[in-house]
């Protein structure tokens, strides 16, 4: 099947009757992604406080309402619970499993916050002839954890994750103007360059994602992620919290371009 030209909606589909559960990249192209953080409502405050204090990692786009798995504004009738491919469980900061429906775990007080997600501008890079490798190879983005302190907020405090893509020197200017006109969808990159300097001790072992192939001459660019919710529930152990698996995002309705400046 062609996932790049299939609708949102029929990519949704797909995935809430398990036909489809392997990461997102690429899928639906033109249409934007959205990382998903879920926490029991006396967590929300905090972490929508969270994500105002860093919105370059954390950028919302719809909050749903106390208990309810259904969004209004960026891809009504969708199943919070069902129509991403792949979850992870937290129970007090510790990953407990993954799955591909939480609707067992669903409780009456969650609150659902779905973030931009840097998947949304690839294909805006696609279109300028600007590389992306983790396509090119059929991989998950990688993702590191890095020395980047977030702002802290109640609870909720750790470090950045971030996307790395690499590019030749030439397509660096082109990438960077490109993603910051989408600040919605994390903007413009963090870092560019040495992955030591935020902290990456083997840029060959992302924390999070697949290895890609990085050429001779690349310059590595790092982008804020959307999986930092994941590092910070880890640190601030909220009695739960399911997230999606990285790479596994809800395919909205939107259109990127809607997210533009």
């Amino acid at each position: 099947m062609d996932y790049v030209h299939i609708s949102p909606r029929e990519a949704r589909r797909l995935i809430r009757e398990g036909a489809y559960t392997a990461q997102t990249s690429g899928m639906c192209a033109g249409y934007a992604q959205a990382n998903l953080a879920v926490l029991p409502a006396e967590y929300a405050y905090d972490f929508l406080l969270f994500t105002q204090r860093n919105p370059k990692s954390c950028p919302v786009l719809e909050v749903s309402d106390r208990g309810s798995r259904q969004l209004t504004l960026i891809a009504p009738g969708a199943d919070i619970a069902r129509d991403i491919p792949k979850y992870r469980l937290y129970r007090e900061g510790v990953l407990e499993g993954e799955y591909t429906d939480m609707s067992a775990f669903w409780q009456d007080d969650l609150v659902s916050f779905l973030i931009g997600c840097s998947f949304s501008f690839e294909s805006e890079l696609l279109a300028a002839e600007v590389s992306v490798r983790h396509i090119e190879e059929n991989r998950n983005v990688p993702m590191y954890v890095t020395n980047i302190e977030c702002v802290p907020a109640g609870i909720f405090h750790g470090k950045m994750v971030v996307s790395m893509r690499p590019l030749p020197p030439e397509q660096v200017i082109r990438a960077v103007t490109i993603t910051a006109s989408m600040p919605r969808v994390h903007g413009a990159p963090v870092h560019i360059g040495d992955p030591a300097l935020i902290g990456i001790r083997d840029i060959d072992k992302p924390d999070f994602g697949d290895r890609v192939t990085i050429r001779s001459g690349e310059i590595p660019v790092f982008w804020a992620c959307g999986v930092t919710p994941q590092s910070v529930i880890k640190t601030a152990k909220p009695r739960i919290a399911i997230t999606h698996a990285p790479g596994h995002m809800l395919i909205t309705d939107v259109k990127n371009t809607a997210l533009k400046n």
